[in-house]
């Protein structure tokens, strides 16, 4: 037992940091664990003075997924029903969330860790990272896990992952779309950083109205999608802060919300 908090979260230019801190364990998704992180995706919901969030792993990986000590100790169908439960909750308060996450991949993300990194928005890895929905070996296969990875790369790819449980390194990560950047170890938190400033400096309303439109378009049918995204365009035109950004790109100066460089 550690006094250490199971989630730890720093703040800073508009950047929220939460990191999994059961470092002993690989990260694994304890029930407790998930409590702290939804309590936190939560919180940050009704801050305004968050932009971007970034989730990361404490110790020598990212999330080994699910924790199956604790499963086993409360073996029943009452259990793994909410246990399943509270995980899609929290993977789908990260998809509805209207700000973007970024995850920030060392070491290994495994079964449920995997399908945390196919959850968030971006994805930045290192180099030596590696990646697998390896629930087959133990004879589990990732079901839950496959929701969000097969939203994020190709059917093939993801059934290969899904069926033979075989870790993959970073670049093969990148090449099949569960990862966006894939950089030397001691250059991530660089990269990441500098990714989610970025993002930060945008306008928060149009990249709030855009996440929600990107994920719900993805549902529909083609016409149903333009029909959609033609009307979400012009609520997103119509608002007094796109307005002033349009104005001031026409007349060749900064955007009001671009900060001094």
């Amino acid at each position: 037992m550690t006094d250490e908090p199971l989630l730890l979260r720093r703040d800073g230019d508009g950047i929220a940091w939460l990191t999994l801190n059961r470092p002993g364990a690989r990260n694994a998704l304890s029930v407790a664990l998930m409590d702290a992180a939804q309590a936190a995706i939560d919180a940050i919901a009704k801050d305004g003075s968050v932009k971007v969030v970034v989730i990361a792993g404490s110790g020598p990986g990212f999330c080994a997924g699910h924790d199956l000590k604790e499963m086993r100790a409360n073996p029943g169908r009452q259990h793994y029903e909410a246990l399943f439960r509270q995980c899609s909750r929290l993977m789908t308060s990260i998809v509805r969330l209207k700000k973007p996450v970024i995850a920030r991949v060392h070491g290994v993300a495994a079964a449920a860790g995997c399908q945390l990194v196919a959850t968030c928005d971006l994805a930045v890895a290192a180099s030596d990272a590696r990646f697998a929905v390896n629930g087959i070996n133990v004879g589990l296969f990732c079901s839950t896990p496959m929701v969000a990875l097969s939203r994020a790369v190709g059917r093939k790819a993801a059934l290969e992952m899904l069926l033979t449980g075989d870790l993959i390194g970073a670049e093969r990560a990148r090449q099949i779309g569960l990862i966006n950047r894939v950089v030397p170890p001691e250059q991530l938190d660089d990269e990441v950083m500098s990714l989610a400033r970025h993002i930060a400096g945008k306008l928060d309303l149009a990249v709030a109205i855009g996440k929600e439109a990107f994920y719900r378009q993805a549902e529909l049918g083609l016409d149903e999608a333009y029909a959609y995204t033609g009307a979400v365009m012009t609520d997103n035109l119509l608002a007094r802060e796109t307005e002033a950004g349009i104005d001031a790109f026409l007349a060749k100066r900064p955007p009001p919300w671009q900060r001094p460089q």
